[in-house]
């Protein structure tokens, strides 16, 4: 049997030599396991006589001591050198410059804004603002909407409680850009050529509508403006916001309150695989309404209607950035979830131009 000092010289030796906690352990078995050899000279003292043990036990309980402190010690030293490994692996010299990170995205909806913007402005619209909280005259009577009309209904429209300055009249939130077009015409007086981006609310929530949405209106009045300058106009827009050659529009006919003739524009499309894709295959897509704009809204504006006449139209922009960007959920753009904007967000200094590409 190994002498107590053999025994000493191996296992120190072993355990210096040891290098991931693993073997530093299947050492300590060997040595101080129910069968390790010094476990089993300890067992032993009880067939020795009194003064063996007097003169071995000391020696072996010296031994355990010194081998367990050596494990002990061994083991933080592993520790401190796996440590030491990982933050040399995780260094950073932080005198060097720090790394550029992207700061803030721009939300879909505000880049499909500029977009459009970029597009109508070459064409020489003029951009025009009105109050999201509007008259009743200039949201629904100025623009040739009667009475009855389903829009003016609470189900449909958020009314807000009038002042004492409003007569009693009830004010809401605009239900459509259109009141725009009253206030640019009996402001500015005509011709006139603008586009009126922004948000609009209506009773309404799911999959493809939200209680606030956004729309873009346009408005041309001038002495010989006819349905071929809306049709090109439009094509142009399509051409420009697509980003595509081969743009084919089909104008059915409809009804608009504020419009006569009024037309409703689909676009041509297509949805192999389960993916649409503009101006291709043999399906329609609705993107917009369209017209030329009602006497009664000339005449409430206060426009020579036998001078004057012209179109409008009006687009959500909420729908053609989900087309253009292939994004499913309208609710999505509303729910504030970085994620969703880091995904699908624009860098700050993506500023769209036709002459650079609306998309960089």
């Amino acid at each position: 049997m190994k002498s107590i000092e053999i025994l000493r010289t191996e296992y120190l030796t072993k355990i210096k030599e040891a290098s991931s906690d693993a073997e530093l352990e299947e050492v300590r078995i060997l040595a101080m396991g129910k069968k390790g050899e010094i476990t089993l000279k300890l067992r032993q003292l009880g067939q020795m006589d009194l003064q063996q043990r007097k003169d071995i036990a000391p020696l072996l309980n010296a031994l355990k001591n010194e081998i367990n402190q050596a494990i002990a010690n061994k083991r933080e030293a592993l520790v401190e050198e796996e440590l030491d490994a990982q933050i040399r692996k995780e260094w950073l010299d932080i005198t060097l410059p720090g790394r550029s990170r992207r700061i803030g995205s721009i939300h879909p909806v505000n880049q499909t804004i500029d977009q459009a913007v970029a597009i109508f402005s070459a064409m020489g619209f003029s951009y025009a603002e009105g109050p999201q909280i509007e008259t009743d005259w200039h949201n629904f009577d100025a623009l040739n909407m009667p009475p009855e009309h389903p829009a003016r209904q609470e189900h449909d429209t958020f009314f807000i409680k009038p002042k004492d300055t409003d007569n009693g009249q009830p004010n809401v939130l605009r239900t459509h850009t259109s009141p725009v077009q009253i206030r640019s015409m009996t402001e500015n007086g005509v011709p006139i050529r603008v586009i009126a981006p922004g948000r609009v609310y209506r009773c309404d929530y799911d999959q493809t509508h939200t209680p606030m949405f956004h729309q873009i209106e346009g408005l041309a009045i001038d002495t010989d403006l006819t349905m071929a300058n809306l049709k090109w106009v439009l094509e142009e827009f399509c051409r420009a916001f697509f980003e595509i050659d081969n743009v084919e529009l089909r104008f059915r006919a409809s009804h608009f309150p504020f419009t006569e003739p009024s037309a409703e524009v689909d676009i041509k499309c297509s949805w192999g695989d389960g993916q649409l894709k503009i101006g291709e295959g043999n399906d329609w897509l609705e993107i917009l309404g369209c017209g030329m704009v009602h006497p009664n809204v000339l005449n409430a504006s206060g426009v020579d209607l036998d001078k004057y006449q012209g179109f409008a139209f009006g687009m959500g922009l909420d729908r053609i950035a989900m087309l253009k960007y292939g994004i499913p959920d309208l609710r999505a753009f509303f729910e504030s979830d970085i994620r969703w904007l880091r995904h699908y967000g624009f860098s700050p200094v993506d500023t769209p131009a036709l002459h650079s590409g609306l998309s960089l």
